[in-house]
């Protein structure tokens, strides 16, 4: 595959800017992290700015780096206004410029006279390229036509609209030499990261703005996931949820296969049905997943085999993948509300008020009642509240009670005031009459319900500390190792508190 080097895996940073200042920036930080390097063009304004940067990147280009060319007319996806014409010749400027690659589109193709690509001066390596934004088409005869023009390497991308659209390209990934997948949107976004590892030639990451649906930074693609070094030996965790793009847990646990030295990775997967994401778990090599809202109830009939208390609780938040390929379920939910309410309550002879009766309230009501706690259900649906209150000998309150009738502590389990819709409080002021209010959500890690807490003077604690208790006996089950708890913690609440200091920034 010429300059990328036949069988090396990269990762391809991509700048793409309105200036050739903000460009040359870009580059400039993208060369930190890898090698090989897109310049959209098309990002670009005008051709003044083009012609700026192509002269910057003469000035600074060296052999150690592998320049791609991408100039994509609106037809295909891109900003350029210009037609096929233009859009080679700024192809041929990008090669005076020292570029060895370029991306050309099978549309643009197409418009060109019938004499070969080869003859228009581009630079000497051309990848050329399908993109599809609606779906995942066939890719067999996609493949075709772009190997009928002898370039020297192909590229697909399309939209995913289930893991198993972006699992199709993973497979013609395995079986394609010279051949780059780029699944594109939310629920492809962890195929992405594994591209790689299953053959693709590069695996695309935008320096700052995302030129695609679904695409990772360049920084967290390499030290967050640390896709080029993934293998198909590399053991593949995730979480599951919808929606998803709000979770830390990618960050917790690929920090301790970090701290670890362990060759495995930890994934987002954006799951609509439970089936689609079951079924992809052999082609990614999952061995081991956690469940979020709204899958932790619903999983259970899907297991082989789960714990008893887990099966009691009705609630599944961790599944282990055996090596028979079976699903055995459990619930660290339960260690987490424990470890997080213990340090400011005396649990046992309390009455705690748990506002929500889903997954997460079911692991908290069982978790207080076994610990000796009175628990109150108060849920906007009666039913599963008088289900949940029955199942651990506690009562049902009425959400008019709230605004007179006291308790030691309120616990929300619902997703009311997740980030980014982190200004809701899900219960008013004149409904907080306790000695301490925890809310289970962690991000932000001051929810605009424990503020309102804190205003009244009650005590407050943050659902971070759950989280993290939770997840570390997550990573624990699935290990068999003790986790490194102190660098894992450090990671999250870092991130934490530079996304609040971002957000109180005028």
């Amino acid at each position: 595959m010429g300059a990328f080097g036949t069988g090396l895996r990269r990762i391809c940073g991509v700048t793409a800017a309105p200036t050739a200042a903000e460009m040359a920036s870009q580059i400039r930080a993208a060369l930190r992290e890898t090698s090989t390097v897109e310049l959209r063009l098309d990002w670009l304004r005008s051709d003044t700015e083009r012609t700026r940067l192509l002269r910057w990147v003469k000035k600074h280009k060296t052999s150690r780096y592998v320049f791609l060319a991408t100039c994509r007319q609106t037809a295909g996806g891109g900003k350029f206004a210009g037609g096929f014409e233009a859009e080679i010749h700024w192809l041929k400027q990008a090669r005076e410029a020292g570029c060895e690659w370029c991306d050309l589109e099978i549309e643009t193709l197409r418009e060109l006279p019938r004499a070969s690509f080869r003859a228009l001066g581009l630079p000497p390596c051309v990848l050329l390229s399908a993109h599809d934004f609606r779906r995942t088409p066939p890719l067999s005869r996609v493949l075709r036509l772009l190997h009928r023009n002898n370039a020297d390497a192909v590229k697909i991308a399309a939209n995913a609209r289930t893991i198993a659209d972006s699992v199709r390209l993973l497979r013609t990934a395995r079986r394609t030499k010279n051949f780059v997948a780029v699944p594109m949107g939310e629920v492809a976004l962890p195929v992405r990261i594994l591209a790689l590892r299953e053959g693709s030639a590069l695996a695309y990451a935008p320096v700052a703005a995302a030129t695609a649906p679904g695409q990772v930074s360049l920084s967290e693609l390499k030290h967050l996931y640390r896709a080029h070094q993934l293998t198909r030996r590399t053991q593949v965790y995730g979480v599951l949820g919808d929606p998803i793009g709000h979770s830390f847990s990618p960050l917790l646990h690929n920090t301790g296969f970090a701290a670890r030295k362990m060759d495995a990775v930890y994934l987002p997967f954006l799951v609509h049905e439970l089936r689609d994401f079951l079924d992809a778990i052999p082609d990614l090599g999952v061995r081991g997943f956690s469940v979020t809202l709204p899958h932790k109830q619903s999983i259970l009939r899907h297991l082989d085999d789960c714990e008893p208390l887990a099966a009691a609780i009705g609630a599944v938040n961790t599944v282990v993948v055996r090596r028979d390929a079976k699903l055995y379920g459990c619930n660290t939910d339960y260690v987490g509300v424990l470890r997080a309410l213990q340090r400011k309550l005396r649990i046992k002879g309390s009455h705690v008020l748990l506002f929500g009766a889903g997954g997460s309230a079911r692991a908290a009501a069982f978790a207080l009642a076994r610990a000796g706690a009175i628990v109150g259900i108060c849920a906007r649906r009666e039913r599963a509240a008088r289900e949940l209150a029955r199942a651990v000998g506690g009562e049902v309150v009425p959400r008019r009670a709230l605004r007179t009738e006291f308790f030691d502590a309120i616990i929300n389990t619902t997703p009311v005031g997740m980030h980014p819709r982190g200004a809701i409080s899900p219960l008013s002021p004149r409904e907080l009459h306790c000695r301490l209010v925890m809310d289970l959500i962690y991000r932000p890690q001051r929810t605009q319900l424990l503020k309102v807490a804190a205003q009244k003077n009650i005590a407050t604690v943050s659902g971070v500390e759950m989280f993290l208790a939770q997840g570390i006996a997550q990573w624990e089950i699935w290990t068999e190792q003790h986790a490194p708890e102190a660098v894992m913690r450090a990671a999250v609440l870092g991130a934490l508190r530079s996304e609040e200091k971002s957000r109180s920034r005028p």
